[in-house]
């Protein structure tokens, strides 16, 4: 009878083991150990917690810049975020000398090494200046070219691309930890793809010319370039209200590894609230990532300069903690060097520390001392 029990115990864990394994898998089958131990474990956090990001928060901050292990964030409470935020728009960009991309491109090493040396977990956005034309990421009328239908295959820009992809590549065989093992990155390429804002946006493509880009750009990283230390993530901005909206330009499960949505619009910019329609996006993601396999993110959110002193308890915790949503981090923008109201995370003085502290010390949200043996 025990033995009965021992084994039908030990299938039952074996099943269920079986099971997170198929639905829980990264779109690289050649994806490295640590790469696919940071997948799994980002999953089993976000079943009772999320990770707490901000964008270039170790690179710099509200009045410094380059000082070693240093961040607003751990300035106020004495961690560094779980999850850090930096930007290939430097590193892979044909329209830069090269002496201020190779310096960039030591830099950023230096950043994304250390942050996995201390556990952390690095997302890479890239604000693409257009390689066709002037304009730099933005769409300039009258200067910007549609440059997603010169980069595809066929396009005049293609080998143009590949070369600039080969840019990230050569960088991802770098970004080397302490026993020479590739560093695990979050890769959020064409991000808020659905605004109008940048070249690569919904106006200036076909949703056909967009997923055929997007699909190249994996595909020649992953299978041309040996690029096997990344999870991909598809970010739009917020403007959908139902999940066939969300997949508009979708490009397939066999292509993403994470979903997720920059929302600052809902979340108070410019004073205006609409917490219930943020809330139902986010479920949009999370529901659609359960229902893939796939990890969800708030990707990109803030609130600048923080004005409302209770944002983070009263606003983006409440959000976070709604039933049945399942976020593995959530990242706000950056703190400006110079501005003094280009911010979103408090530094030491600021109004919204108490409350942030009260974000800080609530045990849903972890913050980079939080990790552990999240490679592993």
């Amino acid at each position: 009878m025990i033995k009965s029990l021992c084994l039908a115990l030990f299938f039952s864990i074996f099943y269920c083991v079986f099971v997170f394994a198929q639905t829980h898998t990264l779109i690289d089958s050649k994806a490295t150990q640590e790469t696919r131990a940071l997948y799994r474990n980002l999953h089993k956090l976000a079943e009772k917690h999320v990770l707490f990001g901000h964008q270039h928060a170790t690179e710099y901050g509200h009045g410094w810049q380059g000082e070693e292990n240093r961040s607003d964030v751990k300035s106020v409470t004495g961690s560094h975020p779980a999850v850090i935020g930096v930007d290939f728009s430097s590193l892979a960009n044909s329209n830069i000398p090269d002496s201020i991309r190779q310096r960039s491109k030591r830099s950023l090493l230096k950043t994304v090494i250390d942050t996995y040396n201390r556990d952390g977990v690095t997302t890479i956005a890239w604000h693409f200046s257009n390689p066709a034309s002037g304009g730099g990421f933005y769409w300039r009328d009258s200067v910007s070219k549609p440059a997603v239908r010169l980069l595809i295959p066929g396009g005049s820009h293609h080998e143009t691309y590949k070369s600039i992809l080969k840019m990230i590549g050569d960088f991802t065989h770098e970004a080397k930890g302490k026993k020479g093992e590739l560093v695990p990155m979050i890769f959020r390429p064409y991000h808020e793809f659905d605004g109008d804002w940048f070249w690569w946006g919904k106006a200036h493509s076909t949703k056909e010319e967009f997923i055929s880009l997007w699909r190249f750009t994996i595909s020649y990283l992953r299978d041309s370039l040996g690029v096997h230390n990344f999870i991909y993530a598809f970010s739009p901005d917020n403007k959908f209200d139902n999940e066939a909206q969300f997949l508009d330009r979708y490009p397939g499960d066999e292509w993403v590894d994470m979903v997720g949505m920059d929302n600052y619009g809902d979340f108070g910019r410019d004073g205006k609230y609409n917490l219930t329609a943020g809330i139902k996006k986010l479920k949009i993601v999370s529901d659609y990532a359960k229902k893939a396999g796939k990890l969800a993110a708030f990707t990109e959110t803030g609130l600048e300069s923080i004005p409302n002193p209770t944002w983070w308890t009263e606003t983006l915790l409440k959000a976070l903690k709604t039933e049945g949503l399942k976020l593995s981090y959530v990242l706000v923008w950056r703190n400006d060097i110079r501005s003094a109201t280009h911010f979103y995370a408090p530094f030491p003085g600021h109004s919204s520390v108490p409350d942030f502290m009260k974000f800080y010390n609530d045990p849903f949200t972890l913050f980079e001392t939080d990790l552990k043996k999240l490679y592993k």
